[in-house]
């Protein structure tokens, strides 16, 4: 049987520019396993954190941004993994960062770009990572009553 997991995070990164709002698209260095495609932030739960303490960490480690404000989303990532034989619980996040912030990528990466929404959700190999920028889109970014209930307060 299948084991499940959760052990793993996905965040979200956005800015407003003063013409939209673009997504950090990373290109993932070839070397690694979905080397060449473009991802979010994406990576392990360390033992004893929480999944947004993780995702904070992975945000800063991958591109050393700190966010302005941050959301957990409802959506979770999941998908099976026939080599190990899990399916994985991925919970997902969102981060505001200032339009002028610079990013300064990790190894994992080779390369970052902005992108609207649309454009970011046609760069994205997996739907998993296109529902993520769609419910971003809807829950945090309209004038939808719900963004407050996802927004997660304290120190970045």
């Amino acid at each position: 049987m299948a084991a499940v997991v959760s052990r793993i995070i996905d965040v979200y990164v956005f800015r407003r520019d003063a013409d939209a709002v673009r997504f950090l698209l990373l290109r993932r260095a070839p070397m690694l396993r979905l080397g060449g495609t473009w991802q979010s932030v994406h990576g392990r739960i360390e033992t004893g954190e929480t999944a947004a303490q993780a995702a904070l960490r992975e945000l800063r480690e991958e591109t050393s941004l700190t966010p302005t404000r941050f959301w957990q989303l409802e959506f979770v990532n999941t998908f099976f993994v026939a080599e190990s034989d899990e399916v994985h619980f991925c919970p997902t996040f969102a981060a505001e960062i200032a339009p002028d912030a610079q990013v300064s990528l990790s190894h994992e990466h080779t390369e970052c770009r902005w992108e609207t929404g649309a454009d970011a959700r046609r760069e994205m190999l997996w739907p998993g990572q296109r529902r993520a920028i769609e419910e971003i889109e809807a829950l945090i970014l309209s004038p939808a009553n719900c963004e407050r209930y996802l927004r997660i307060s304290g120190a970045f």
